[in-house]
């Protein structure tokens, strides 16, 4: 009964070490995703916020204005998105990188687990 006891404390302690290293490996990963653009810092929001104004201000201003100052705005909206636009697909580029990254490491572990495997059902 005490043995059986013990083995039961030894298992629990076990599973709570797994759990840990599990939670510390959590938050690895999410500071790394953090890193690559996963998590909107306070620098990416004020950009956000200043670029929507702008490009509200030079629709307001190109629906006020006539002539010259209503075709510059438009463009300089029309160019602000474009950038925009390129900054998202670069960021999205950023993501498909890291995630090719993470796919190509879990292969190349699997592919060395199945080596080992292989070499111990020989023996």
């Amino acid at each position: 009964m005490e043995e059986q006891h013990e083995n039961i404390e030894n298992e629990i302690s076990d599973l709570k070490q797994e759990l840990e290293h599990f939670q510390q490996e959590k938050e690895r990963v999410r500071a790394i995703i953090g890193k690559i653009g996963g998590v909107p810092k306070f620098r990416t929001k004020l950009i956000n916020i200043l670029f929507i104004s702008a490009v509200v201000i030079c629709l307001i201003v190109s629906t006020i204005w006539r002539g010259e100052v209503r075709i510059l705005m438009i463009e300089l909206t029309t160019v602000m998105l474009s950038l925009k636009i390129i900054y998202l697909i670069h960021c999205q580029n950023r993501i498909n990188h890291f995630k090719f990254w993470i796919l190509s490491s879990i292969e190349w572990r699997i592919n060395e687990m199945m080596k080992f495997i292989k070499k111990q059902s020989k023996k």
